[in-house]
């Protein structure tokens, strides 16, 4: 495998194409013009309903322009990644994939992605600029079209706030009064938990406080997990959990669920998804919490991290290329199909005009009390922060949870396991043969 570098403008700094990986070979087809006439496309993807999503297409638009899409469920996360690159390295990819946010760097660099920006760059009005961001790597190119976005907001019970006097906090600085203050009234409750287990968490929260953890310059990667802005949220969540304001136990687990259900946890930084999550873990507070905006680094801002969220893409394989971006364009941008994908997949679209569409014109029935969730979390939406992804998320993210959870456990030093989760990540690019400046 030989690297090639791929130039882009000055101004895209937080690029994360300035290195890539190529794998493919002169006969792949990657610059072959994209087939036109009838095309049958097979699309890998793992949000639930999206076979049903297609038949609407393959039934209306798609049967108009002879062009069928067959989704073949596969699994999420690191697991569709590493089938996708084998795939592609045969020259064996389907046309289309569903890819999160901080896995296109890695399907960039292995020459996994078309750009599509001509076929569907005209679609960039119809997101907000931190999730459009994602898709172009800040480049001038387009390896995927937005699909659903997860902005970070804040939950909280409100029977309990009012029971103990509590505020919600629109700073973080509020936040720990208000944990503090929790604290001092009911010593047997937490106001919430730092996660060792949910990296996309922490690095939603450092978004939101400025951070570019993966950016480019000339031909080669800066890593800067342990940047001022990151360093500031781990010694924030750090100094919570060593001084006991907060608890230090992982999510996720039956503790987790027990906490939240009974009121032993009494709020929770998450995603606007957090409802279907709440839905299960804490099915006897329905109706009892209510959500509001992230608390803010400075007053008066509106600005939010990620946490989730994904992307559809097309694969170089593909041996009709305009036909599979036309497919993703009206995936990812037709009112039907978005309110498909709200009815089917339960997804939160990354659209701006789905967000205050009819299809989520009423509150997760969980949230009834709140009839303009979706309302205030459109507004929440449009503050998020772009990310800055590299090719190694996945070793970031096994570092943050390995030396996280250790210092969670024993409420030391983050900043020591920050420093940590950097070394990983810069050892790990040069391992792989990407050029790193100190």
């Amino acid at each position: 495998m030989k690297y090639r570098t791929v130039a882009v403008s000055t101004a895209a700094a937080l690029a994360a194409t300035a290195l890539l990986s190529g794998c493919g070979s002169s006969d792949d087809g990657g610059d072959e013009p994209a087939a036109s006439g009838p095309a049958s496309l097979t699309y890998w993807a793992w949000a639930p309903g999206l076979d049903k999503v297609a038949d609407i297409w393959n039934k209306g638009p798609g049967k108009e322009a002879g062009i069928t899409v067959t989704v073949k469920k596969q699994a999420s996360g690191d697991d569709l990644v590493t089938k996708i690159i084998t795939a592609a390295k045969a020259h064996k990819a389907p046309d289309l994939v569903q890819a999160e946010y901080q896995a296109l760097p890695t399907l960039v660099s292995n020459d996994v992605l078309a750009d599509i920006s001509d076929e569907a760059g005209d679609a960039k009005s119809q997101f907000a600029d931190g999730i459009w961001q994602q898709t172009t790597l800040g480049s001038d190119a387009l390896y995927a079209l937005p699909q659903d976005s997860g902005p970070l907001m804040f939950y909280y019970r409100q029977d309990l706030f009012k029971k103990y006097g509590l505020t919600v906090p629109t700073t973080w600085d509020e936040f720990a009064g208000t944990a503090r203050a929790l604290k001092e009234k009911a010593p047997d409750k937490d106001l919430t938990t730092f996660s060792s287990n949910d990296s996309g968490l922490f690095a939603g929260l450092a978004q939101q406080a400025g951070a570019k953890w993966w950016t480019t310059g000339g031909d080669k990667w800066k890593v800067a997990i342990d940047d001022p802005a990151t360093q500031k949220v781990a010694d924030f969540w750090g100094g919570l959990v060593k001084e006991g304001a907060i608890d230090n136990q992982p999510m996720y687990t039956p503790a987790w669920n027990k906490a939240l259900n009974t009121g032993k946890q009494v709020a929770w930084v998450s995603a606007v998804w957090a409802p279907g999550t709440l839905t299960t873990a804490a099915p006897e507070t329905k109706g009892k919490w209510a959500m509001a905006p992230l608390p803010q680094w400075t007053a008066g801002d509106n600005v939010t991290g990620s946490w989730g969220g994904s992307s559809t893409a097309v694969t170089n394989d593909s041996k009709n290329k305009k036909a599979a971006a036309t497919f993703a364009k009206w995936l990812n941008t037709d009112p039907e199909a978005l309110a498909a994908l709200v009815k089917e997949g339960g997804i939160y679209p990354a659209a701006t005009a789905a967000q205050t569409g009819d299809a989520l014109a009423e509150a997760p029935d969980y949230f009834s009390e709140q009839p303009d969730f979706y309302t205030e979390a459109a507004k929440i939406a449009q503050g998020t922060a772009p990310a800055a992804w590299g090719p190694n998320v996945n070793v970031a993210y096994s570092a943050f949870k390995d030396n996280f959870a250790a210092a969670a456990k024993d409420r030391s030093d983050f900043g020591t396991a920050l420093t940590a989760m950097q070394d990983a990540t810069v050892a790990d690019l040069k391992k792989q043969g990407f050029g790193v400046s100190e």
